[in-house]
């Protein structure tokens, strides 16, 4: 929307004084307060803020919609923790219900990649005792010298968390010995939710909100890129979500290094919070729309279209998101075990293409970092077709 659009929709709106503030601040690309992101929340119409939220995305964006080449290696869901939202992991005294992938096995999948233009593997999983540090090291550099060109995104902070602490290293040396055998960025999971009240109560014995922030801090001062997540929509409140986007912010003013913030939306299937009642779809709309708004430095907002589906992905669109994530393959089972609107989340590049040309956007397709890998506005898959290769 341009610049006059805009005005002109907020002047003539029948919108409170502070209403108009917010639109003000917004429009001068103003950071808007901690209370101002409350009121948002609580109080704002959803047209409006459909109107703040798509102007900063175009400004940042335009028309542009990123996605990226990807697939996913969950190396195991046994896990040593217990978070009360997950329907995903498994104890060791269950491992009838469960996997543990070998470091072949995980190999055999990369090497399924051969010849097809994926540029980035997302390996996470469940906190498995047995796969340490040197484990994991070690399956990166296999990848790395099998594929030197493949962006490995790997393990999310709780993972990241265990591994340092049982190799007795601290965060910083653990860092850089996954560095240097080859891991490029870490993705966001394991946030939650850091109001340490609530997370005692959802996911009491994993890393703290303090650690999870340490780690990515230490990261992006070694020079090591990552995104960010919040899981909104269960016991959490609004003023819980605007705290957690608070030390998101304050880090990222310090070290610039979050590429990409993604809620991730509760799912009750199958775990021992099938009491507290899901969402709904114009709820998860408010969230990327205030997110968008609040989260002035961080250049990215993510729709992960397994977990809300691929209709909701493209209403948010016009909410501030401007990124649907990847092609991924129907391996991953971390959302869809919880009961993710898609239980088979795999698309081609192409139908990726036509879902976002669907809702008038331009479909991009980036690398992890977002650098600019092609345009889709009138691309001719009819080669790739041709060449057996269409991903």
């Amino acid at each position: 929307m341009s610049s006059k659009g805009f005005l002109e929709v907020i002047n003539n709106s029948n919108v409170d004084k502070e209403f108009k503030s917010i639109a003000e601040k917004v429009y001068n690309s103003e950071r808007i307060t901690n209370a101002e992101g409350l009121l948002l929340y609580e109080k704002a119409d959803l047209g409006y803020l459909a109107v703040l939220a798509n102007h900063i995305r175009e400004k940042l964006h335009g028309n542009k919609t990123f996605f990226n080449r990807n697939f996913h290696i969950e190396p195991t869901n046994i896990c040593i923790y217990t978070c009360n939202f997950c329907s995903y992991s498994r104890l060791l005294k269950e491992k009838e219900d469960g996997w543990e992938l070998t470091k072949e096995q995980m190999m055999e999948t990369v090497r399924s990649y051969d010849g097809k233009p994926v540029t980035e593997v997302h390996i996470v999983g469940g906190v498995h005792p047995k796969m340490n540090l040197d484990f994991f090291c070690d399956l990166i550099q296999q990848i790395k010298a099998h594929r030197p060109d493949l962006h490995v995104k790997a393990f999310t902070a709780v993972e990241l968390y265990y591994m340092f602490k049982k190799a007795h290293l601290s965060v910083e040396e653990g860092m850089k010995k996954l560095k240097e055998s080859g891991m490029d960025s870490i993705p966001g999971g394991g946030a939650e939710i850091f109001d340490a009240e609530i997370r005692n109560q959802i996911c009491p014995d994993k890393c703290s909100s303090d650690e999870w922030l340490e780690i990515h801090k230490t990261a992006h001062l070694l020079g090591i890129p990552s995104n960010v997540t919040i899981l909104y929509g269960h016991i959490e409140k609004y003023h819980h979500r605007i705290e957690h986007m608070d030390r998101i912010r304050s880090l990222q003013d310090e070290t610039k290094g979050f590429n990409t913030y993604i809620p991730l939306k509760f799912r009750n299937m199958d775990n021992d919070m099938s009491n507290v009642p899901e969402v709904n779809t114009l709820e998860d709309l408010r969230n990327y729309a205030v997110s968008r708004i609040y989260m002035d430095n961080v250049p990215h907002l993510k729709a992960y279209w397994p977990m809300i589906g691929r209709s909701t992905a493209q209403l948010s669109l016009a909410y501030g998101v401007d990124d649907l994530d990847g092609t991924i393959n129907d391996s991953t089972k971390i959302y869809t075990m919880a009961g993710a609107e898609e239980q088979t989340p795999s698309l081609s590049t192409k139908q990726l293409v036509e879902l976002i040309k669907q809702v008038g956007r331009t479909p991009i397709e980036r690398d992890t970092v977002y650098n600019v890998l092609e345009d889709y506005s009138d691309y001719d898959f009819s080669k790739e077709e041709g060449a057996g290769i269409l991903n």
